[in-house]
């Protein structure tokens, strides 16, 4: 046994493993009493750009009113920066403005901008587009004024308009849902019968229909909100029926408009001139814009996605609709402010100027072809 333990082929191995097991021994201890006395914690260094961080905390930590000036103003701020950076920088560009489309957040979108300039800080020809942009800012902020590049829609009758229309949304979706006409086109027809009696009968509007904020109801030669004739209210009921007429819709339209008396005359006049119900103007307005639009589709001119056009043939009526390859813009000239419009131009203006897109968006079709024969 001795022999064994004497032999080097023993030794050897035995000193290898004790003197590694004292080293490792060794070193465990030494880590323990090193963590113990906190010599491993990481010294740490401030960042480069403390500086800025700080500042771009300060600046968002201030009061960030909601005053519709300032936030018009920061949204176009926000814009022109994303187009600087997309000239650079595309894919980042893409996902800020992503962001700003799916949170609608003046605040954070900013900030995202602000982290890109941080980390672009030393791209010159990306500071110098944007330093070029901030020096003209600062000019455009101070004559910045909130207003529309449509000159009627700057008069305060139009902010009454807004909130009298939007009282009446539940009816226009409901007309839209029955018959299949986009609601936004029913409201270009509005706008224009609307801004036309709210600009021209001033004493009406000083009245009532400013300070009460409702739609001018016509109860003389046209009638209802949306200003149906009654010579024109009688034909569209008559071609909802008519199955041989070339504005006929189809057998689920027939009974929209069936009365509920014998006194039709009397009944018709009622529903289109109520004051508290504007139901039935609107569902003549649709009806009509519907109709026409099967005519002309049918003669191979389709004006599906020509608002202005519809609204010009809703303001002069059957008469007019002639089907032609290149139909014109006009209908009844409406004096607003000392500028003239036509009719068709200002539904047209309306339906593509965003405002009450919220309230009445675009739809992916103008028309519901429903049971169109």
């Amino acid at each position: 046994m001795k022999k064994i333990f004497d032999s080097k082929w023993f030794k050897i191995p035995f000193y290898f493993f004790l003197v590694g097991f004292a080293l490792i021994g060794f070193f465990l201890t030494a880590s323990y009493a090193a963590i113990m006395l906190r010599l491993t914690d990481e010294g740490g260094s401030v960042d480069s750009n403390n500086r800025y961080f700080s500042e771009i905390n300060r600046q968002y930590n201030q009061s960030f009113k909601e005053d519709i000036s300032k936030v018009t103003f920061r949204y176009h701020d926000a814009l022109h920066r994303i187009l600087i950076l997309n000239k650079y920088y595309p894919k980042n560009a893409e996902y800020i403005l992503a962001a700003y489309k799916k949170s609608n957040n003046d605040q954070e979108i900013l900030r995202m901008l602000d982290a890109v300039d941080l980390e672009l800080k030393k791209d010159k020809r990306y500071m110098a587009d944007l330093k070029k942009f901030r020096q003209n800012r600062r000019s455009f902020k101070k004559q910045y004024t909130y207003k529309s590049a449509y000159d009627w829609m700057n008069i305060a009758e139009w902010g009454v308009f807004k909130e009298a229309v939007v009282k009446d949304k539940a009816l226009i979706d409901s007309v839209a849902t029955l018959t299949g006409v986009e609601g936004r086109l029913i409201v270009s027809c509005l706008v224009s019968e609307q801004i036309r009696l709210f600009n021209s009968n001033r004493e009406a509007y000083k009245k009532w229909i400013g300070p009460l904020k409702i739609l001018s109801v016509e109860s003389q030669f046209s009638f209802g909100v949306t200003g149906i004739k009654e010579h024109t209210a009688q034909n569209i009921e008559r071609y909802i029926k008519d199955s041989k007429s070339e504005y006929y819709l189809g057998k689920k339209y027939e009974h929209l408009l069936d009365f509920s008396t014998a006194d039709v005359a009397s009944e018709r006049i009622s529903r289109l001139t109520s004051f508290r119900n504007h139901f039935y103007s609107y569902m003549y307005a649709a009806l009509f814009l519907k109709q026409v639009k099967v005519q002309w589709e049918r003669a191979g001119f389709p004006i599906e996605n020509r608002p202005e056009i519809l609204a010009t043939l809703f303001n002069v009526g059957y008469i007019q609709s002639v089907p032609k390859k290149n139909p014109r813009v006009g209908g009844s000239t409406i004096r607003i402010k000392d500028k003239a419009y036509t009719f068709g131009a200002i539904a047209y203006q309306f339906y593509y100027s965003g405002e009450l897109l919220d309230v009445f968006p675009f739809e992916k079709k103008k028309f519901d072809w429903n049971e169109i024969n």
